[in-house]
């Protein structure tokens, strides 16, 4: 179950962060352009949650249930504490992921609410702010503790 759940994991990466552009990139053109708030644009920034949520699910049945690296860093927390891919997949990433629905939530709620003058504002910077933290947690192949690109790599492809 685990190589499954990893596969989807990464696979819902991609969606999360074409969501996020999609959501971050159309609420700062409407914001500089100074256009109503579309039906296309709250679409957006629904999909960007929907993916934010399912991805936050999947990973925290990785966390809890499947992963060997945080079953492993469980067992011994300061040991776990001074390994660098033990920490990041232990606190960071899960910490900055949570940080990131929140603000893609509140980012949703705040824009739903503020008056049409204000909400491609509110949904860019909110959006904004999310997609850049999710930049941050993603263990981006170039990092010690880094996954590949590609969200097959376990099937070899």
């Amino acid at each position: 179950m685990y190589p499954a759940f990893l596969m989807i994991h990464s696979v819902l990466r991609w969606l999360v962060l074409v969501a996020a552009v999609a959501a971050a990139g159309k609420a700062l053109a409407g914001w500089l352009g100074k256009q109503p708030l579309t039906k296309l644009d709250d679409r957006l920034g629904l999909i960007f949650t929907i993916t934010m949520d399912a991805q936050l699910l999947v990973g925290l049945i990785l966390y809890v249930f499947l992963s060997p690296l945080t079953q492993s860093a469980f067992q011994n927390m300061d040991a776990a504490m001074s390994d660098i891919t033990l920490r990041f997949f232990v606190v960071e990433h899960l910490g900055l992921m949570v940080v990131a629905v929140v603000l893609t939530h509140i980012g949703r709620a705040l824009t739903r609410r503020a008056p049409e003058a204000g909400k491609h504002r509110r949904a860019a910077l909110w959006y904004g702010l999310a997609l850049l933290v999710i930049l941050f947690a993603i263990p981006w192949p170039f990092y010690a503790y880094g996954r590949p690109l590609n969200p097959f790599w376990m099937l070899g492809g």
